[in-house]
């Protein structure tokens, strides 16, 4: 092994942020070089320490190239939950470049007592669902896939997302750029002043978009939930960055085990 164990982040999400910090911040940071890969796709991404690269790999193929190219010592897909694409290629690359991978995935959000949840398995069967629910929606999936919605011209929706939507959109629509982690308080006003009466989800986890929950509940107004894709089977997951930590002083050793 090189001087330095080469840790790849294929980050975009606030645990993939705190990895890096506690990586390159750490009592083990002078023998860890920590790299995070970001998308691209939010245009002024809040940026990790430690080097950065953004845009794609090309790729399974592409990112074992990368890989190789760079001696990655481990990878850690720390994605967002419905980013299902570049996980099964990072079980592909890691497969290929015999490189050990570890999955960060916060844990799901679990309905409690007085919630109305509705799961759906994908934003198309989310839009079916909605002229059943209400009439004005709250549509916090993101400005992507918003075609899945723009057919429905009967009903009215609020957009919040951190950039502005693209392509087909709902034609009763009011855009909302603002980003997490947001207030319980801010939360019950905005479903209030706005007279939502259904929100729409992705089961993205985490505490930062988690109120919107709680004031659906407190106001009785039904929440859509759009149900996290597959995710390759037999990489190890932990929920948070401690326990990636932890594992890789126990999986990696070296630097990590003397921290």
């Amino acid at each position: 092994m090189h001087a330095a164990t080469h840790v790849l982040i294929l980050g975009g999400t606030t645990e993939a942020r705190r990895l890096a910090a506690a990586l390159a911040d750490g009592p083990q940071a002078g023998g860890v070089r920590v790299t995070t890969s970001l998308a691209g796709r939010v245009a002024r991404p809040v940026l990790p320490p430690g080097e950065v690269r953004i845009g794609g790999f090309g790729g399974a193929q592409g990112l074992a190239q990368w890989l190789r190219a760079h001696q990655v010592d481990v990878l850690i897909d720390a994605t967002h939950p419905f980013a299902g694409t570049i996980s099964f290629n990072a079980a592909t690359a890691a497969g290929m470049a015999h490189v050990p991978l570890l999955a960060l995935r916060r844990p799901g959000w679990v309905p409690g007592a007085g919630d109305d949840w509705h799961p759906a398995g994908s934003l198309q069967e989310a839009a079916a669902l909605l002229p059943g629910l209400g009439r004005r929606v709250f549509l916090t999936t993101g400005r992507m896939g918003l075609a899945a919605f723009a057919d429905l011209s009967d009903l009215w929706f609020l957009v919040r997302s951190v950039d502005a939507p693209e392509g087909p959109c709902p034609p009763h629509m009011e855009v909302l750029l603002d980003r997490g982690p947001f207030t319980l308080e801010g939360e019950r006003a905005l479903l209030r002043d706005h007279r939502i009466d259904v929100v729409v989800t992705k089961d993205s986890g985490g505490a930062a978009t988690a109120p919107k929950l709680t004031a659906a509940r407190e106001a009785g107004v039904p929440v859509v939930v759009v149900r996290r894709p597959a995710a390759p089977a037999g990489v190890p997951v932990v929920d948070g960055p401690a326990q990636a930590v932890r594992w890789l002083a126990d999986h990696v050793g070296g630097v990590f085990a003397e921290a």
